[in-house]
């Protein structure tokens, strides 16, 4: 069987089992349902809440990618900006930790599940 490599099925937000599968029902540009999320995968069966609340931990994750995305204004704006004044560094992070939610809320959870969810890829899938 041919192996489906690691980062671009978390990428893409594939299956730990299968890395076929989609986790979510929709794409992230959608708004209003960028949080809908298949309760099993749709090609090997794969429940994906391992345990009730099972989720609740990603949002540790996402709180890394906040922090990560922070950190990269902040590095961004002193690169390119002479002396930048407060305003500049709060509007910068506001307005990307805002623009990030759906990026955050999704990675949150596959990062969470491919390294929580105790899950082996099986290459025979």
């Amino acid at each position: 069987m041919k192996t489906r490599p690691l980062i671009p099925a978390i990428i893409s937000g594939k299956c730990p089992r299968c890395r076929q599968g989609k986790m979510f029902k929709k794409p992230v540009y959608q708004i209003t349902s960028f949080t809908e999320m298949h309760d099993r995968c749709p090609h090997c069966n794969l429940l994906f809440e391992v345990e009730p609340s099972f989720f609740y931990g990603s949002m540790y994750v996402g709180y890394g990618i906040s922090i990560a995305t922070i950190i990269a204004g902040v590095v961004g704006i002193n690169l390119f900006v002479d002396n930048p004044p407060l305003w500049l560094y709060i509007t910068v992070t506001v307005s990307s930790i805002i623009l990030m939610i759906p990026i955050n809320f999704r990675y949150g959870r596959i990062i969470y599940l491919y390294i929580f969810g105790l899950v082996k890829y099986d290459k025979n899938l």
